[in-house]
């Protein structure tokens, strides 16, 4: 099954600060036919505004991976963890047992950043977070985060759950085949345009997979795309 969720379609917030798009039921935001897809429960597409950012607030037994697409986000956290993750790098905070922490835009621009959210399978763990520059290489899908024991993906950052977050930048007319039996896909073209199945998608939308044994994509210009592949 292919399922487009159209950009136009999201759960939405603007208020002075933020500007959020919902793909999953988040907030006040509710439909009961986007509660999530298979361990992701939420991807949230964030636009932050200069000097501003999310006040100190709390978190437990949650993957949570900050893909930042313009600007910079900086991570302080009660475990001492300070850090900038700018455009093209990713961060990933586990919450474990708990863990308190804020998210600032401390940049004379606006942010823009996707976060995913992801059920861990280790509840109760030892809360933690990560930051990592990424440098992709074109036409290739680089692993960002990941908790599957393949080959392929170590050195990705890690996640306590059978899932996994891919990026990378599609050239036009570039086409890639990819494994989905018995898995779950959520995929969004940040930029550019993608051919997915016998749907086509644009710019932040979304593309829910399921129970399809492989998955074909084409970019119908240069994509830069992100890819949630979950059990």
């Amino acid at each position: 099954m292919i399922a487009l969720r159209p950009f136009a379609s999201l759960g939405a917030l603007d208020i002075d600060w933020l500007t959020a798009r919902y793909h999953f039921s988040f907030s006040r935001y509710y439909d009961p036919a986007r509660m999530g897809l298979g361990s992701l429960r939420v991807w949230n597409d964030d636009q932050v505004r200069a000097g501003t950012g999310f006040e100190p607030h709390s978190h437990r037994d949650m993957e949570i991976i900050t893909y930042v697409r313009k600007g910079a986000i900086t991570h302080e956290d009660n475990l001492g963890n300070k850090g900038r993750t700018a455009a093209g790098d990713v961060q990933v905070m586990w919450a474990g047992s708990g863990i308190t922490h804020a998210e600032y835009n401390r940049e004379s621009e606006d942010t823009l950043l996707f976060q995913i959210w992801i059920e861990t399978a280790q509840p109760g763990i030892a809360p933690g977070w990560e930051a990592r520059a990424f440098p992709k290489e074109p036409g290739q899908l680089t692993v960002l985060a990941s908790g599957r024991d393949l080959p392929d993906h170590a050195g990705a950052l890690p996640l306590h759950q059978d899932a996994a977050i891919l990026g990378g930048v599609l050239a036009p007319g570039q086409t890639l085949t990819l494994p989905s039996k018995g898995r779950k896909l959520y995929i969004v073209p940040t930029t550019g345009a993608l051919r997915v199945g016998d749907y086509t998608a644009q710019a932040r939308d979304g593309v829910a997979i399921w129970d399809e044994a492989e998955i074909t994509l084409t970019a119908l210009e240069e994509t830069e795309v992100v890819i949630a592949d979950l059990a």
